[in-house]
């Protein structure tokens, strides 16, 4: 069921609108910790196709880029070769980006990478989460605005870059964050704000190292 009350001007997060499909992204999805591997890697994916564009666009499109991409298994994309790269080139259903599309299949064969060294992506970019002391105390919108990056996103970018990542800048990787529950960001007076901190609290952080 729709909670209106995420959309109300006098509180709480206002960017998901009047638009079912987002409001439910709101409610069901954004800010709560993820520990699934191919989840994280369609996120930073679907981030990195984002770029440029309304995340809206990409939502709307999500069930064509996962049949697209085979569900965005990281074995299964890091095999895609020029047939497959001109077959998504011609798929109406998602972002038709030829560097972008590349971009992925690059990114998961640099993802098998990660997951032979940490033992699991989650374990990766769980290690980037921010420490409490560096966030701020309340959440404003005033004050989501002014996070575009952080500088746990702009290291976390330049480390991926280091690492032949590529469509991972300082404000898509901040995206990611927000996401997947490294940080929780529904302000003040939205409703999935609490929940969303249960949630992290109850989750068990997955081991890695840098």
């Amino acid at each position: 069921m729709k909670r209106p009350v995420t959309s109300k001007p006098e509180g709480g997060c206002t960017w998901p609108g009047t638009d079912d499909l987002y409001i439910r992204y709101h409610d069901e999805e954004w800010g709560r910790p993820v520990v699934d591997d191919t989840r994280l890697f369609e996120k930073i994916c679907l981030e990195g196709f984002q770029s440029g564009l309304s995340w809206i666009t990409i939502l709307r499109k999500r069930e064509n880029f996962r049949r697209a991409f085979k569900g965005f298994d990281p074995k299964t994309v890091a095999k895609f070769n020029a047939r497959d790269v001109q077959r998504l080139v011609n798929d109406a259903g998602i972002i038709r980006h030829r560097g972008k599309i590349e971009s992925t299949i690059n990114n998961a064969q640099r993802a098998l990478e990660l997951i032979e060294q940490q033992g699991s992506l989650a374990a990766y970019f769980w290690s980037w989460e921010p420490s409490p002391a560096s966030r701020p105390k309340k959440m404003t919108r005033a004050q989501l605005i002014k996070l575009s990056t952080t500088p746990e996103s702009i290291a976390l970018s330049k480390d991926l870059k280091k690492r032949g990542w590529t469509f991972v800048g300082p404000t898509t990787c901040y995206a990611f964050m927000q996401a997947m529950g490294l940080v929780n960001d529904h302000v003040e007076g939205c409703v999935i704000r609490a929940e969303v901190e249960r949630a992290r609290k109850a989750f068990t952080r997955p081991v890695g190292q840098r």
